[in-house]
């Protein structure tokens, strides 16, 4: 069964980078999907679909971040990760990892504090 598990730092500060990395296990992230994505969920609102990456390291991107989201991958390790450039307090969130095949990861909340 394809499991993903987030992880990344405790907390991140108002202009900095968060980076989080979500690792596959029990399937292989070249072929288990096509697409792996990162979603988040602010406090009290909806899911917001951020970027994915896909087979052939293309990569895909919301508008909404104005070019500071970067995803990218390592095979060997079977990981894939979110990087956020300049983030603001307003983007304090549960972030999650998922599979194109709807495996989840948990999610960690990231807060963002100034």
């Amino acid at each position: 069964q394809v499991q993903l598990q987030e992880s990344g730092p405790g907390l991140v500060k108002p202009s900095q980078t968060l980076s989080l990395t979500c690792t596959v296990s029990g399937g292989s992230i070249t072929t288990n999907s096509y697409y792996w994505s990162w979603i988040r969920q602010p406090p009290g609102k909806g899911l917001e679909w951020m970027g994915a990456i896909a087979n052939g390291d293309r990569t895909y991107y919301s508008p909404s971040q104005r070019g500071r989201t970067s995803i990218s991958r390592d095979t060997s390790k079977n990981q894939f990760t979110l990087q956020l450039s300049s983030v603001t307090p307003e983007e304090r969130a549960v972030y999650y990892c998922a599979s194109g095949l709807g495996h989840w990861g948990q999610g960690p909340q990231v807060p963002v504090y100034s």
